[in-house]
């Protein structure tokens, strides 16, 4: 096998200290130019790659920060961790990914992993089945900056990077209103999660203000997923009183919402459809699907911005931020506008 290029040798193919070696890899001020240039260039020469896990101990640092989420598969969060990636890959951190599967158990295992790997920080999306953030105190007990980001939790008092999911559940029952549909419903998730009752709570309140009705019967509660997009879809179109319009709480349910809709030949947007997060897909179904930007990409650069602020002060909760996001209506064919 071959022997791993060290310090030492850099040190000897240059007749230098070893010192002067560690200082110029550190990039030490009194070091020169001159010396910092050609270790580098000897280092590469070499392929010399540094042990981490010894410069680790000696900073402190791993330079290493964890990402949990529910799902890598949804678009949404997969450009989060992209944009946190690219946000941090100047500073030279890199990012160890942790999916929960919507599972609270899955997480704190998450937290305990990665707390055990000595990760700088966490930034996390919490699992629908999430109450009890105990787990997540103990990165705060450590001193480690936790940055919540999408789905948070009031009892943490942390960094956040939000959507104005009120105002969104305004925007997106409004936009259907405006295309003519009266009887709106709402398919949604049971999980008691912020996110989902400001939704909630914004669409009764575009209901109200454009007077009319809020029909409990026409909100049904369930889980995110094709699968209960069809249900609920199926639930709602045998009722005597059929809605006209359905608001869907993502574009997976929403995508579930418009299968059940072609089955039964109520296509839309003659039955009106409008998901939220703007998955990749959305553009691409046949109707294509109006949906809830929730600009991803944005969120993920906020929550790297904040954590290098973050991991450069003694006390990483110094001053906590919660940066709001506003959200954008993407109007596409499952919601056409209705004749008059």
């Amino acid at each position: 096998m071959k022997k791993k290029t060290t310090i030492y040798d850099i040190a000897k193919e240059l007749n230098i200290t070893v010192s002067t070696v560690s200082r110029a890899l550190s990039g030490f001020p009194a070091i020169s130019d001159t010396t910092k240039k050609a270790v580098v260039e000897m280092a590469k020469k070499l392929n010399y790659s540094p042990n981490r896990l010894a410069s680790a101990l000696k900073s402190g640092k791993t330079h290493i920060i964890g990402v949990i989420v529910p799902s890598v598969q949804a678009y949404f969060f997969a450009s989060i961790i992209h944009c946190i990636e690219d946000g941090l890959k100047d500073s030279g951190y890199r990012v160890i990914i942790y999916q929960s599967n919507e599972s609270v158990e899955n997480e704190i295992n998450g937290v305990r992993t990665l707390l055990e790997a000595q990760v700088d920080g966490i930034m996390a999306s919490m699992s629908l089945e999430t109450q009890d953030v105990s787990h997540f105190a103990e990165i705060i007990k450590q001193n480690k900056p936790l940055i919540l980001f999408d789905r948070v939790n009031a009892e943490l008092n942390v960094p956040t990077v939000t959507l104005d999911d009120y105002r969104a559940g305004y925007m997106a029952t409004q936009h259907l209103i405006d295309q003519g549909y009266k009887k709106i419903a709402l398919v949604t998730t049971v999980h008691q999660i912020k996110i989902f009752n400001d939704r909630l709570k914004g669409y009764k309140a575009a209901l109200a203000d454009n007077n009319l009705p809020i029909n409990d019967d026409y909100i049904v509660f369930g889980g995110l997923s094709i699968k209960d997009g069809r249900f609920g879809a199926g639930k709602l179109m045998r009722m005597e009183n059929k809605p006209d319009a359905i608001l869907a709480g993502d574009d997976f349910t929403a995508l579930g919402v418009i299968k059940k809709l072609k089955e039964i030949n109520e296509t839309p947007p003659e039955v009106g459809v409008i998901g939220f997060a703007n998955e990749s897909f959305s553009a691409y179904i046949t109707p294509n699907l109006s949906t809830i930007d929730q600009h991803p990409a944005q969120m993920g650069t906020e929550c790297a911005k904040m954590f290098l602020k973050m991991v450069g002060q003694e006390n990483p909760y110094q001053d906590i931020q919660h940066i709001v996001l506003d959200p954008t209506v993407v109007e596409r064919q499952s919601t056409g506008k209705l004749p008059s």
